[in-house]
This record gives structure tokens, C-alpha cells and sequence, in this order.
């Protein structure tokens, strides 16, 4: 276990969901001796986050959804990514385990529950435009903070990715693998959209903005053209669209361990 002292927070509105999955990860398993924040009641992601920074007893704070699983050996890929970063990039601005490019490609390496294995094994984090929310690293004296006028608990990755940036510091996806007990469906909440704008607004010198989930241009067609889909499946499809969080978690993380191992013997070269 690396003796790096870490600060990990999480946005909470189901203490049972965080109970069984965030804090019931196979790296939490040990005595770990990191700081754990969890915050409740809180009416945006940017004001929990913010409020747990200046409570954060270390220089690296790890932000994480409440439904996301970190393998055993999680930290320890963390700590070779910021190894080599201490190189390669010392003045690196957020880590994540998925992110989007602005050509659109994706780099991580993600399980989730129902679509199943998302990304493919890479070896050294991989520069993004943007980070998808599941996992955020920052470190404090960055000085990095999150935009409170963003309401709700969407995009913030997108917002954190994009301040970096304009303080001259490159956002990566790293090679940390994790497990993602999502229930968010096809269907985007109208909260997503709010956040969808404000972005837009806060951000138009850099369109587009390609965030894990969406696109962000000036036209909006990339908008447009899924919220008719969304309308498509609620009404014709509704089956289709409802997202399915796994009750048993040792099976989920098992059929996890199993196809990470596979994915990983089919990238070997000889």
C-alpha cells in the first residue's frame, strides 16, 4: 500500500449505496489511515466539493461517486501514474479514470454494471479535454476549485477539466481501473441540461467540448439530436432506458476481476 496520505470525498444522497459499494472497496479493506470525507444535503456537487477542500487534511484529494468500486490494487495504479507524471508533467492539472478528447476519442479503463467493460488497458495516462465525474484527482495546492454557479451534480468534471486547462495544466485520464455500479439510464434528468448550458455559456471560447456523454458545440446539434432520442425511447422504449444498479456486489466485482483479466491478456504483446 503506498504511504502517500490521501483525502477522499464523496457527494452522498444514499447511504446505503456508498455503504456497499464506495466504502466497501477491496482497497478500503486494510487500515489505510486516509482522511474520508462524506458529504450530505449539500444542493450541488461544486459546493460539496469545494466546502471538503478546505477541510482536506492532505496535498491529494480523490472526489468519487458514491456507487463507484476500487479494486485492491487501485492506489497502487494511482501512485504509478502520479510517478510518472512527476516526470513527465509535474504540473498536471486533474486526473481521472475516463475522459473524453476533443476529437471525441476516449481514454480509460472502466467496468460498469449492465454495458460492461468501457476503455481498454493503457499504460501511461493519456491527456483529455475532459473528465467524466466517476473519479476526479486534485491536488491542493493547485488551487483549483469548483464553479459554484454550476448547479446540480452534472458536468463539474467538464468545468474542473476546462479551469485547469486555463490555468495552464493538462488534464489526463490515468491507467487506474475501477468499477462503475451505475443506475443512470439512457434518459439524461433535466438538471443534465441546466448543467449543459451553463457550461456552454461559461466556456464558448473552447467549443466544442466533448464530455463523456455529450458534445458541446456552438449549433447544439449534438444536443438536439440525443434529446430526440431520449423522447424516442421514453415513449417507445422505456425498457430500454432505466439503468440497473447490481445488488450483489462480490458477484459484480468478480465478473469485473474476471474480464479485466481477459482484456488484459488479449493487449500483451509477445
Amino acid at each position: 500500500m503506498p504511504k502517500r496520505k490521501i483525502t477522499f470525498i464523496a457527494a452522498v444522497n444514499d447511504r446505503d449505496v456508498s455503504q456497499n459499494n464506495l466504502l466497501a472497496s477491496p482497497c478500503f479493506r486494510k487500515p489505510h489511515g486516509h482522511q474520508i470525507i462524506i458529504q450530505e444535503g449539500f444542493n450541488s456537487a461544486a459546493k460539496a466539493y469545494n466546502d471538503a477542500i478546505d477541510r482536506s487534511q492532505n496535498e491529494l484529494m480523490i472526489f468519487v461517486h458514491q456507487d463507484i468500486i476500487l479494486p485492491e490494487q487501485w492506489l497502487n495504479q494511482v501512485e504509478n501514474a502520479l510517478q510518472y507524471l512527476a516526470e513527465q508533467d509535474p504540473t498536471w492539472g486533474v486526473l481521472g479514470c475516463y475522459g473524453k478528447t476533443q476529437t471525441q476519442g476516449g481514454r480509460g479503463w472502466v467496468y460498469q454494471s449492465g454495458p460492461g467493460m468501457i476503455g481498454a488497458p493503457f499504460e501511461h495516462p493519456s491527456p483529455v479535454q475532459t473528465l467524466d465525474e466517476i473519479v476526479l484527482i486534485l491536488r491542493r495546492s493547485s488551487q483549483l476549485h469548483f464553479d459554484e454557479g454550476l448547479p446540480h451534480f452534472h458536468l463539474y468534471g467538464t468545468d474542473i477539466c476546462l479551469r485547469a486547462k486555463q490555468a495552464g495544466r493538462t488534464s489526463y485520464a490515468i491507467p487506474a481501473f475501477c468499477i462503475h455500479n451505475s443506475s443512470q439510464g439512457f434518459v439524461l434528468p433535466k438538471e443534465f441540461y441546466e448543467c449543459y448550458w451553463r457550461v456552454r455559456r461559461a466556456w464558448s471560447s473552447e467549443l466544442p467540448i466533448q464530455a463523456s456523454c455529450i458534445r458541446i458545440t456552438r449549433l447544439n446539434l449534438a444536443m438536439y439530436k440525443r434529446r430526440l432520442s431520449e423522447i424516442y425511447f421514453r415513449y417507445l422504449r422505456p425498457h430500454a432506458i432505466k439503468g440497473c444498479r447490481a445488488q450483489d456486489i462480490r458477484q459484480l466485482v468478480k465478473e469485473a476481476d474476471m474480464t479485466m483479466e481477459q482484456e488484459t491478456a488479449s493487449h500483451c504483446t509477445v
